[in-house]
């Protein structure tokens, strides 16, 4: 069936001329009735008609089209455009050209949502930079002033004072090399230097350096059974042992006094091989997961700040990933722990 909203030139070319043609030679067969007259009648008057209505179309609607096409891709017409302007965009069917607009009005639809979520996005992260950066700078102001104001010459609040300020200083300077990291990261420039090493080896070492804080907490750090035969990766050794340190030492800050920390290590297809950190503390809240590896985002303001740390580290780890061209993720449950895990390139 015909739909009038769906009508190409031709069928639209015909329905007119048929709508002429019709009641013309129906005129002239009742003013003269011999058949032959009446029926060539139709047949000129439907073909003439037909002609005509079919080049007006090309010529005036298409003209139209034609503009709205160099609207939209708002460009100056080169060679290969004006042959398709010539000969392909008059073959084509209003539908089709239709399909075109609304293909070109969805592709922008998109961007503008896009342009949309980078901008709040960008909102996000320049409060939350200037909320990062206030927060040193402005202790650091405050001791300075006491210190100005009297306190210098006073040896058992000075020497408190100006540790305190050095650790501001510390923290901002934390944050500038984090957000330099993610920069070089993010554009390629930060080299990986690629090694053969035992992922569990690895482990054992980070496992190492974070013994004292796992001790304040009495808090266990295993290998699952059955994960301690060693696995070989191909990555950026240090790299990785700085994903490891920021897993484990997260799982430590957030977990349960007397817990378990537990690494598992799997050997997916022989190509790849996938590292898990799990805990057994207060877990997150679904609604986070999908944005716990942005930057600066924070599921427990006021702990997470209180516990220090630049608010940047899963979001390095992510990117330390990525340059690998491997994929990180997350899963947790409230009041049962959370597993971080990635997946590296198995080695030889």
């Amino acid at each position: 069936m015909l739909s009038k909203k769906n009508l190409n030139p031709q069928q639209l070319s015909a329905l007119t001329a048929l709508a002429l043609s019709i009641p013309i030679a129906v005129g002239i067969y009742i003013f003269k009735p011999v058949w032959w007259i009446g029926l060539v009648s139709f047949a000129v008057i439907f073909l003439g008609s037909f002609g005509l209505i079919q080049f007006a179309l090309q010529t005036f609607i298409y003209r139209k089209i034609k503009l709205i096409y160099k609207l939209i891709y708002q460009t100056k017409a080169s060679k290969r455009e004006e042959f398709y302007y010539k000969n392909i965009l008059p073959q084509k069917s209003i539908d089709e050209v239709r399909e075109d607009v609304e293909a070109w009005a969805e592709q922008r639809k998109k961007e503008i949502e896009i342009l949309q979520q980078n901008e709040v996005f960008r909102k996000e992260f320049l409060q939350n930079l200037s909320h990062e950066l206030k927060t040193p700078i402005f202790s650091i102001q405050g001791y300075v002033d006491t210190l100005l104001n009297g306190a210098l010459h006073n040896p058992e609040v000075n020497t408190k004072f100006l540790q305190s300020t050095a650790r501001n200083v510390e923290r901002l300077v934390n944050l500038v090399d984090d957000l330099d990291e993610i920069s070089k990261l993010e554009s390629g420039e930060q080299q990986l230097y690629f090694q053969h090493f035992i992922i569990q080896d690895l482990l054992k070492d980070v496992y190492d350096s974070l013994y004292i804080r796992t001790k304040e907490k009495d808090i266990k750090l295993t290998i699952k059974k059955g994960c301690e035969f060693p696995l070989t990766v191909y990555a950026d050794k240090e790299k990785i042992r700085q994903v490891l340190i920021n897993f484990v030492d997260n799982a430590i800050k957030y977990g349960k006094n007397n817990g378990t920390i537990e690494a598992s290590f799997y050997n997916v297809d022989g190509k790849n091989v996938l590292i898990e950190i799990s805990d057994d503390g207060a877990g997150i809240s679904e609604e986070h997961l999908p944005r716990i590896f942005e930057r600066f985002y924070r599921t427990d303001l006021a702990r997470s700040r209180k516990g220090g740390g630049s608010g940047l580290g899963l979001s390095i780890c992510k990117h330390i990933i990525e340059a690998h061209h491997q994929a990180v993720h997350v899963r947790s449950k409230i009041d049962v722990g959370s597993t971080f895990g990635f997946s590296l390139p198995a080695g030889k």
